[in-house]
């Protein structure tokens, strides 16, 4: 994984901006960074007055683990609910919150939310019904190797 810059360097090409009045884009080409570097390093700098290295990764931790416990208890009281109805759920009971998170905070606890919705209307309708039918026999039939794929 690559190391961040050294501080000395972050400090030159800051001071080169900042104190020399050099342009971030030739301060980059003179010290060998990335010109996006430099352009983050003093915007960080004017804008926070730090030069040193922000930080990178970490653990962030999950929005919905202090509704966690809800959350099992809402999937145990409804086993088959969509992650769209279970977040919708939690966002009128509890506030807001998002689909995925509640997903990686059922799928954590090794309890699953359906994530299939409920089935389109059209799939009630006759022709519709027909084709897919048709498309289910040709597909079987090239699955066992009988026949070629529907074109």
């Amino acid at each position: 994984m690559p190391r961040s810059y050294s501080q000395d360097l972050r400090d030159r090409v800051i001071d080169a901006v900042v104190r020399g009045g050099e342009s971030r884009r030739s301060a980059s080409r003179r010290f060998g960074v990335s010109e996006a570097s430099a352009i983050k390093w003093v915007q960080r700098y004017e804008r926070v007055g730090d030069r040193r290295c922000a930080g990178t990764g970490g653990h962030r931790p999950s929005k919905v683990k202090p509704e966690r416990d809800w959350l099992l208890a809402a999937i145990a009281t409804e086993p088959d609910i969509t992650l769209s109805a279970l977040s919708a759920k939690l966002l009128v009971e509890r506030g807001s919150v998002r689909t995925r998170a509640c997903y990686r905070a059922s799928s954590s606890a090794k309890v699953s939310a359906s994530k299939k919705s409920v089935l389109p209307s059209e799939q009630d309708r006759r022709d519709v019904a027909r084709r897919r039918a048709s498309w289910k026999r040709s597909s079987e039939a090239v699955r066992r190797g009988l026949g070629q794929p529907p074109r």
